[in-house]
């Protein structure tokens, strides 16, 4: 016989309950974050809160992925795998924003692990195997003449994504006089600043 189907509690699903614990991690720091706090937050046991996980490490774990999968997916796009490396590297930099925009307290949770546990030591090596992606391809855009070969590879990617990592400090969108502006709009900054420059010259507009 089948196993009967799971349901999750009335009024909190797994993404609602992730959601908060996310928010709360962010706020006190995982370590310091208990599973009543939690609780306290959605204004539930904590009881309810074990009908969805196992424990608090799971709740990191679902939040990692969720920044990490949306990452990923970005070096499997077509605009990351074909032509010229340095339109890999923009459409990858590109990418990174939008996943930044639409998963910010995730990606602000990722940037914060310090691989404390086998969940963060897992998550750390996804993200090793991310930057390893984006290095490659400046070594690629350096051979190929678009990008200078006197800066190290993994210098030129971890000061490119030290920008965009920078991003989870000060970027909230919807907020601002004019609603802020959107993940596309702040990549077009990003991506004019990092691969055109800052200093103004003919043409400029």
């Amino acid at each position: 016989m089948s196993a009967p189907v799971r349901r999750g509690r009335p009024g909190h699903s797994l993404e609602s309950l992730l959601d908060v614990a996310v928010a709360v991690f962010n706020e006190r720091g995982y370590e310091a974050t208990s599973m009543d706090e939690v609780a306290a937050r959605l204004g539930v046991t904590k009881s309810a809160l074990y009908h969805h996980v196992p424990g608090k490490g799971e709740l990191l774990r679902l939040a990692l992925d969720r920044a990490l999968d949306a990452l990923s997916a970005v070096t499997t796009e077509p605009g990351a795998t074909t032509g010229p490396a340095i339109d890999r590297l923009e459409h990858v930099v590109r990418g990174s924003v939008r996943v930044l925009g639409a998963q910010l307290p995730h990606v602000t949770l990722l940037l914060r692990v310090r691989g404390n546990s086998v969940v963060e030591r897992e998550a750390l090596l996804r993200r090793r195997a991310f930057d390893r992606f984006v290095t490659e391809l400046v070594r690629a855009a350096a051979a190929e003449g678009d990008v200078r070969p006197d800066v190290d590879p993994a210098v030129t990617s971890r000061l490119l994504f030290g920008a965009v990592n920078s991003l989870t400090e000060w970027y909230r969108p919807g907020h601002g006089p004019d609603g802020g502006l959107t993940p596309d709009a702040l990549a077009d900054a990003l991506v004019t600043i990092v691969f055109t420059g800052l200093r103004a010259g003919p043409g400029c507009p």
